[in-house]
């Protein structure tokens, strides 16, 4: 990624979680930003930080993604402050864990959302600007689950699927052109999202079930660097997918079963 020129990223839901951490190394690196979020505060503080700490200038943008003309708002941003996006950073999401039928229907619409429609648009728009440049990477964050059918999280395994097979091919139509696009695919993550305890966060760390942010985002970025269409990070993922994937429907409904008086 480098160039005579400082380059430039974008992150998305770059405030907290996965996505700070993706801002925190770009910024290491020796990338200015652009860090978007929907928290303030949070937002205002890691821009502060990331300018003491490495001296590279980041511009904050407070946004609700969610919303219709999100990504065409951010665009136009871009344009008018001349603002020459090279990396793009698609991090943005929601989790929650619900039957489909118990699940308020704004919770679907912002996840269909958040995943689908603006890092689409996204995509679509930032994109082209690199097409004509000729040069660029787009990193969007999948998940292991899109492999997977899940009761549960029918909605979030469904939009992670989505950006896999849109990020695959997109992956071949901008490739010609100079620029990468790749969909990283992590199973669970240390952060907040999945609402563990500290405890059973630790121990699926230890137990390799889940990654540490920082060590998902250096890899994500070294395989976006080298030009790879979809990454599955961690070793133990690679065993779990194929298995995964060809799972009975006895051992789904057992889960569920599970899952449910786990909740009761």
């Amino acid at each position: 990624m480098n160039a005579t020129h400082r380059p430039l990223a974008l992150v998305t839901g770059a405030s907290s979680g996965i996505g700070l951490m993706y801002a925190t190394e770009l910024a290491r690196q020796g990338n200015d930003l652009v860090i978007v979020s929907n928290q303030a505060k949070e937002l205002q503080e890691t821009s502060d930080k990331l300018t003491a700490d490495f001296f590279v200038t980041v511009t904050p943008l407070y946004r609700n993604l969610a919303t219709p003309q999100a990504a065409e708002e951010l665009h136009q941003y871009c344009i008018e402050n001349q603002l020459e996006i090279d990396i793009l950073i698609n991090n943005a999401g929601v989790f929650f864990f619900n039957e489909l039928t118990n699940t308020d229907i704004r919770r679907v619409e912002l996840m269909l959302s958040l995943h689908v429609v603006t890092v689409t648009k996204l995509c679509r728009l930032f994109g082209e600007d690199m097409k004509q440049r000729r040069h660029g990477y787009i990193l969007n964050m999948s998940s292991m689950s899109a492999w997977m059918a899940m009761p549960g999280i029918q909605t979030y395994n469904a939009t992670k699927a989505y950006i896999l097979n849109f990020s695959r091919s997109l992956w071949y139509e901008l490739k010609p052109y100079g620029v990468t696009v790749t969909a990283i695919c992590p199973g669970a993550v240390d952060t907040g999202l999945y609402g563990l305890s500290p405890n059973l966060r630790r121990l699926a760390v230890a137990f390799g079930v889940s990654m540490k942010p920082e060590k998902l985002v250096k890899i994500a970025l070294k395989k976006l660097a080298q030009g790879k269409k979809q990454v599955l990070p961690g070793g133990i993922n690679h065993l779990f997918v194929p298995l995964i994937k060809h799972l009975p429907d006895w051992v789904v409904f057992a889960a569920m079963k599970r899952i449910n008086k786990f909740q009761a």
